[in-house]
């Protein structure tokens, strides 16, 4: 069989729309062929799958499994929501599953009168270290495997869908998490009605006052379009044009947050009712991943009609952590 880690790059090479220099060929076609007669080569050379062949022949099972893991942040690059607001950590990389929490407080600075030598003394408070509890996370999947050694479907489909499905479960933990987070704040930190412009500049106020940081004001589109501005300059109405809100509001900038579905509904998962104003120093969500991917077969006696099942899986945890206070604006 051909060096299984040049197979591996191959695969990602293909799957990352790239080319691999060791092939001669340079065509994603010919090499996404050269890559499935690797990988039916690996099934013993049979371009079907029972449980005898799954059983004696690991090998197809090692390269797709690493396919998978080294893919494993693919589809959070670009994402400005998680590059901004999410702490990410990669245990199967040897990180460390502790998030340093640093504490807010302040000293209580007193008044002392010349001459007094005896002050009241301040402890200086820790911080804190928080970990994530991670659970295991699976896909089953049998024809689609039967059908990317046939040739019938390629191992981009194949591996982008397995990936597409963890990205789309993530994004929808890491959104209701911070979500819900940040719902049980402090009056001064929360507004709900109709859009009032100075309703949004006191928002901002409070969490820069809070914080010391600089406010950013976060939503889906439809939820930022509904930002509006007494005077707006012919700059602002061509941000608006482009990407469908102002982008900046009185020189606080705005971000959208990419809208997602509920995991199996047609159901946004983000309120598009709801903004948030926090700040571009802190990440207060906590996102691990544990342990290498998982891509291993069932039991032949596990199903009525002897299929095999195809296993799979990867283990992950998010938290929300706040040390700073944000601000929700609830636009009805």
């Amino acid at each position: 069989m051909a060096d299984k880690n040049a197979i591996v790059k191959l695969g990602l090479d293909i799957i990352r729309n790239q080319v691999n220099t060791e092939f001669a060929s340079a065509s994603r076609e010919e090499q996404m062929e050269v890559l499935r007669k690797a990988l039916v080569e690996a099934n013993g050379g049979s371009t079907k799958l029972n449980y005898k062949s799954m059983r004696n022949n690991t090998a197809l099972f090692e390269i797709i499994e690493t396919i998978l893991e080294m893919n494993d942040v693919q589809g959070f690059e670009g994402n400005d929501f998680f590059e901004q607001f999410v702490d990410y950590r990669n245990l199967a990389l040897g990180d460390e599953n502790s998030f340093y929490i640093e504490d807010n407080s302040l000293f209580t600075v007193n008044t002392t009168a010349e001459g007094v030598g005896a002050t009241i003394r301040q402890r200086i408070n820790k911080g804190k270290n928080e970990s994530v509890p991670t659970t295991l996370h699976t896909i089953e999947t049998y024809e689609e495997l039967n059908r990317l050694l046939s040739g019938r479907i390629s191992i981009v489909e194949f591996v982008e869908k397995i990936r597409r499905s963890f990205m789309h479960k993530r994004l929808n933990a890491i959104y209701d998490t911070f979500y819900a987070g940040i719902s049980g704040l402090p009056a001064a930190f929360k507004k709900t009605g109709s859009y009032a412009e100075a309703d949004l500049q006191d928002l901002i106020a409070h969490v820069e006052a809070s914080t010391g940081g600089n406010a950013i004001i976060v939503g889906t589109k439809k939820g930022l379009a509904k930002v509006t501005t007494a005077v707006v300059s012919e700059n602002s109405k061509e941000r608006y044009n482009q990407s469908g809100f102002y982008g900046v509001f009185n020189g606080t900038p705005m971000m959208d947050i990419k809208q997602v579905h509920k995991v199996g509904t047609h159901e946004f998962a983000i309120s598009d009712n709801d903004l948030w104003i926090v700040t571009s120093n802190d990440k207060p969500v906590k996102f691990v991943t544990e342990g290498d991917a998982i891509f291993e077969q069932g039991q032949a006696t596990d199903n009525v009609d002897r299929t095999v099942d195809i296993l799979a899986g990867e283990r992950y945890g998010v938290a929300i952590v706040l040390n700073q206070l944000y601000g929700q604006y609830r636009i009805s």
